[in-house]
């Protein structure tokens, strides 16, 4: 298969050697490139080096050097062919269908892409010219000295209505040309063609190759029905897998030894932060990130900062990029989120506040996870059991989201985890005191905080959790909330909790699975052999038994003259097994105590 010029470009933008060699070579970074001991020669001292900002690897041992593509040829024995077809692979590219002619369409872009760069030649020199004054203007007012505009390619659209065209078409250019590029508009109405843009700032956008591919026009008329406007789509540009500065910011991100570009909305922003010294910062074109712009976000670095205001706008705006980036989500990638004060975007801030201020901010930006907790916890009040299940319900849906079945696992643990810490905070009764959140007075806490005492008791509350972790539907937040007295006990309450939060559901067999895995098989056995009840007890009775054993502790606490006697009768009762007793004993209990006296009704 014949593979076009442009094709094994993407490829290699698409793919970073050190990803690529670092698959079967140990890569160690040293400034600005990777080194590794030789994969052709034996030696003690590297003197193999792979550079991702150029594209190539170099062997000093061997003198073999080349691209990804030479790579998998030399070390895998594969043609050229064959080498881009198992790179296609990597990188998720289609292979391209035969086409005889690529080539020529290849060429036919080649020349569209040379009346783009006609034409920014053109915006910029109007932009020096007497009728670009008031855009020169607008660019000092914004804090943009005139030394920046080249940096940056900035131009100006002069307000006549074919001055672009009338300039490309004496220079060659044909009409149809041109309006194929997205620089001039052909009426439907058979009327003359005319200028896409005009009397805008013009802002030149490329692609990952740095092909100048678009234009981006800021209106300087009030009466402009579009603020922005950028180039239509066209054989050149698609506006969902572009980001404005990509090349020019992947290069400074790799150059900083960074881990992830900023994304700020305008591209004004953009040069901000550039000329602030923050030049690792792109802009999606308009609109919201499509998932193509977070793969090239990921392709340059792992740990992207999305940047936006802090109203209700950029909050709206940080929840659509969530929902999107959740089923990209792999081990090792994902989102952070900056919020700056409200009613200040960065240009803003960096002229009223200062790179310090600035970079503050993006130091305290949130990871995905914190943000989309924030996002579900405030989505509704949490004052009913149904409101409370209602969360968890959601936090379950939002992780599920995640394709990756080892982050949506840890999703689920930390998310829930997030959930029982609050519910065991925030529960109060009606008189507004704190309370367990299960039982019917708090003095169960303080029991279980003595590690003097009770160690039989909460061997068989973990026990009958063991057994039975059906149980955890409604007593999953106290026990997670208990102080066990013995080390032992804690880590196998926390890895059950771990395992609980993970799954969608959980039964005894899996538990054990999980528990065994984690080291605990003596301790399992051991306990098994100390609460033989738990063991010959149907599990539709566990959780009265497991109420009376916790609340056994708490009456104890409560009433410290009667605990010798109290410990001893427990003590008696667990080991004979007798389930009555148990049963009247509870029944005593919720008898016995007035009503509201000491928690919740």
């Amino acid at each position: 298969m014949r593979f076009g010029e442009d094709f094994i470009e993407e490829l290699k933008s698409r793919l970073k050697p050190s990803d690529v060699i670092g698959r079967s070579v140990k890569l160690r970074r040293q400034g600005r490139e990777f080194a590794g001991l030789s994969p052709f020669n034996k030696e003690k001292t590297p003197s193999f080096f792979v550079n991702d900002e150029k594209g190539f690897y170099h062997c000093f041992s061997s003198g073999k050097h080349g691209d990804i593509i030479t790579w998998v040829q030399e070390t895998e024995g594969l043609s050229f062919s064959e080498a881009i077809e198992r790179l296609a692979g990597q990188a998720g590219m289609a292979l391209p269908a035969q086409d005889p002619q690529a080539e020529q369409k290849a060429a036919h872009r080649k020349g569209l892409i040379h009346w783009m760069e006609d034409a920014a030649r053109f915006y910029a020199a109007e932009l020096g010219r007497v009728r670009g004054r008031h855009a020169r203007q607008y660019l000092q007012d914004r804090g943009l000295p005139e030394e920046s505009w080249a940096d940056f390619g900035l131009g100006f659209a002069p307000s006549s209505r074919t001055a672009l065209k009338d300039h490309l078409v004496q220079n060659g250019a044909d009409v149809d040309t041109l309006v194929e590029a997205g620089l001039v508009i052909k009426p439907d109405n058979g009327g003359a063609p005319y200028d896409r843009f005009r009397d805008r700032i013009m802002f030149p956008i490329h692609d990952a190759r740095r092909r100048l591919i678009a234009f981006g026009g800021r209106a300087l008329s009030a009466e402009a029905r579009a603020k922005y406007l950028n180039s239509p789509e066209t054989a050149l540009f698609h506006k969902g897998d572009t980001l404005y500065h990509y090349a020019s910011a992947r290069t400074a991100l790799h150059k900083n030894k960074l881990d992830g570009l900023i994304v700020v909305e305008g591209y004004m922003d953009v040069i901000a932060l550039a000329r602030a010294g923050l030049g690792h910062a792109v802009a999606p074109l308009g609109t919201a990130l499509t998932e193509a712009q977070l793969q090239l976000l990921w392709q340059a670095g792992p740990n992207p900062v999305l940047c936006f205001d802090g109203d209700k706008a950029g909050q709206r705006a940080a929840q659509r990029a969530m929902e999107r980036a959740l089923p990209l989500l792999q081990p090792g990638r994902t989102l952070k989120f900056a919020f700056l004060p409200a009613g200040l975007d960065p240009d803003d801030m960096l002229r009223t506040r200062g790179r310090a201020a600035m970079e503050e901010v993006l130091r305290s930006a949130r990871p995905l996870v914190d943000v989309l907790w924030h996002v579900e916890r405030d989505a509704q009040a949490l004052d009913t059991p149904e409101s409370r299940a209602a969360l968890k319900a959601r936090l379950r849906e939002v992780s599920m989201q995640i394709e990756n079945k080892d982050v949506a696992a840890f999703y689920r643990q930390d998310l829930l985890g997030r959930a029982y810490a609050l519910f065991n905070t925030r529960r109060h009764d009606q008189y507004g005191r704190k309370s367990s959140p299960r039982f019917p007075t708090p003095g169960l806490r303080a029991a279980v905080k003595n590690k003097a005492g009770g160690l039989a008791e909460q061997r068989f509350l973990v026990s009958q959790i063991i057994h039975n972790p059906a149980l955890l539907e409604q007593v999953d937040e106290t026990f997670a909330n208990m102080k066990l007295g013995d080390d032992t006990l804690q880590r196998l309450r926390d890895a059950i909790l771990e395992h609980w939060v993970a799954q969608q559901s959980v039964d005894r067999d899996s538990l054990h699975r999980h528990l065994t895995g984690q080291g605990f098989a003596d301790d399992l056995r051991q306990l098994k052999m100390s609460t033989p009840l738990v063991q010959n007890s149907p599990q539709g009775q566990g959780y009265e038994r497991w109420l009376s054993i916790a609340q056994e502790l708490e009456d104890r606490a409560a009433l410290p003259g009667e605990q010798a006697a109290r410990e001893q009768q427990l003590a008696e009762t667990i080991r004979k097994g007798d389930h009555d007793v148990l049963k009247a004993s509870a029944g005593h209990r919720k008898g016995a105590r007035p009503a509201n006296e000491g928690g919740d009704t």
